[in-house]
């Protein structure tokens, strides 16, 4: 068997390499994501973790496929690239939500079910 060379520019990256990526880029994207409280005390800081915190998601989430598609395996899975790149696509849409504190549930407040009982007696 004769290996032709590949055109000038372009290089064979490793399964092992894109393994190693993906897990980096997650760790990244998780650790960002945990630190984005420290971050919402300037409104500034808060808005460009949220752009980093998107864009490492996103980056994330064509790597894991990336993976996928090279026959790869994540934690010793070749299923869990695929899903977890949709995940990471759905986070990083939820990450540019900003809700400022504000309550989108529409239902009970715990904190606020015992100060209401207290207000009619």
């Amino acid at each position: 068997m004769v290996e032709e060379p590949l055109p000038l520019g372009m290089c064979m990256v490793g399964v092992e390499m894109i393994e190693i990526l993906a897990q980096s880029m997650c760790y990244i994207s998780l650790t960002a994501f945990i630190f984005i409280a420290t971050f919402s005390r300037s409104e500034k800081l808060e808005l460009m973790a949220q752009n980093f915190i998107m864009i490492s998601l996103l980056l994330t989430a064509a790597i894991l496929w990336w993976l996928s598609s090279s026959g790869g395996e994540l934690w010793g899975s070749n299923y869990l690239p695929k899903p977890l790149s949709v995940l990471c696509v759905i986070i990083a849409i939820s990450a540019r939500l900003n809700i400022k504190g504000q309550n989108v549930s529409f239902g009970a407040n715990p904190h606020s079910i015992g100060k209401n009982k207290d207000e009619e007696d």
